[in-house]
């Protein structure tokens, strides 16, 4: 049977010296996409309490702090936390060498979860300093996210990374840089199952509007429900992430995932519930 075999290039091109690779540049897409899709949602509903720019902000500080610290916490533990050096690791994209020397790598290890987290506080504590509503924020940005997602997880296809279990499906990949074996890919079925969230929550958007038939917080637990519970099950035809998962009944990816469907689930409940108003300002 003849499979996609799949080994793209993964720098573009190098800029003074550093490469420009394909998953920098869909992270850029997914950050950017989301940004002026929480622009155009602040500029429909007429709020102007909320800015945007400094959002982004604080919502790219969260995600990567998060993301970066949920994956040297959760996954590589004892290599990032056995010296100092390894340490300043976590911070700066740079491996010391056992020489002594060190290469620049990039942020090789990124966890969603840990971003999901970074994100969440992020925006609480935007939303505390500028006094505005954090459930409507939360909402704005539940509504972009899948899009960010769904780059993001095309940037590890192009990486090769990330990549599913053997398989022997008509539409499996050989990651050639992997190995030869056929493989579910994995990445590709999280984008595609994040652009349906998306597009499902533009529709449910269009059709109640931010707040008014579903009440505030309904898209943020709609997003965690959704992307969290569908991670779940994925794990199930993902290779290993690291190995001191093959010892474990749910992997770490799961594990993780569980209080947040949980946490979405109780937002969209809560939601059914909630008072709509158009007013986005915390009150004193």
């Amino acid at each position: 049977m003849d499979y996609i075999h799949w080994n793209p290039q993964i720098e573009l091109f190098s800029f003074f010296g550093y490469p420009i690779r394909w998953y920098g540049l869909l992270w850029a897409i997914g950050l950017i996409g989301a940004y002026n899709i929480v622009k155009y949602l602040c500029k429909t509903n007429k709020n102007e309490n909320v800015k945007v720019d400094q959002l982004f902000l604080y919502s790219i500080i969260g995600i990567f702090s998060g993301a970066r610290l949920g994956h040297c916490l959760f996954y590589d533990y004892e290599y990032f936390f056995s010296s100092p050096k390894h340490i300043i690791e976590i911070f700066i994209p740079i491996r010391f060498l056992v020489n002594g020397d060190w290469i620049y790598t990039g942020y090789a290890g990124l966890a969603s979860h840990g971003g999901v987290i970074g994100l969440i506080i992020a925006l609480w504590y935007y939303c505390k300093h500028n006094k505005v509503k954090t459930l409507y924020v939360l909402d704005c940005i539940a509504i972009a996210a899948p899009f960010t997602a769904m780059m993001i997880r095309l940037g590890n296809l192009m990486n090769s990374e990330i990549i599913g279990r053997p398989t022997n499906v008509p539409w499996a990949f050989i990651f050639d840089r992997v190995d030869s074996v056929p493989r579910h890919p994995a990445q590709l079925y999280e984008a595609l199952f994040y652009l349906i969230v998306f597009v499902i929550g533009v529709i449910l958007y269009r059709q109640t509007r931010l707040g008014k038939s579903l009440g505030h917080g309904f898209f943020f637990g709609y997003c965690i429900v959704t992307i969290f519970t569908f991670r779940f099950f994925i794990e199930f035809v993902k290779e290993v992430q690291v190995d001191f998962e093959y010892s474990m009944a749910l992997d770490m990816g799961q594990w993780l995932s569980i209080p947040l469907v949980l946490l979405g689930a109780f937002f969209v409940y809560k939601s059914l519930t909630y008072k709509y108003s158009t007013n986005y300002v915390e009150n004193p």
